[in-house]
């Protein structure tokens, strides 16, 4: 099961990546802005979330995904590490939230990075 720090490890593997606290709690931003925190007593991870996917990912996996009340109007999802399965699934999630998040260009020049393969 991953952890807080396999969280930093990956999320600062991501290209122009970088640390930050804000709101008492560690943030991860590409590019300046924010894809990833470390929220929650580290525990989980709120990331980037289209509402549509949001919602099915709440739906479909409770145990896994939640959406936190003040989060609610905003396009972000929460997700226990405690149910992931492994490292791969929290980069999978990972980047996927940093592409949300990274300009073009970046995007651009990481295409190992690649777009989610549709299931």
């Amino acid at each position: 099961m991953p952890d807080a720090d396999d969280v930093r490890r990956i999320a600062l593997s991501l290209p122009d990546t970088t640390e930050k606290t804000a709101w008492s709690m560690p943030t991860f931003r590409v590019a300046g802005k924010m894809f990833a925190t470390l929220p929650e007593e580290e525990t989980s991870i709120a990331v980037r979330c289209p509402k549509e996917e949001r919602d099915e990912l709440v739906l479909a996996e409770p145990g896994k995904f939640w959406i936190a009340d003040h989060e609610a109007g905003f396009a972000w999802v929460r997700v226990r590490l405690a149910a992931l399965e492994d490292d791969d699934e929290l980069h999978a999630i990972l980047a996927d939230s940093w592409r949300q998040a990274a300009p073009p260009r970046l995007i651009d020049a990481h295409p190992e990075l690649g777009l989610p393969s549709a299931d």
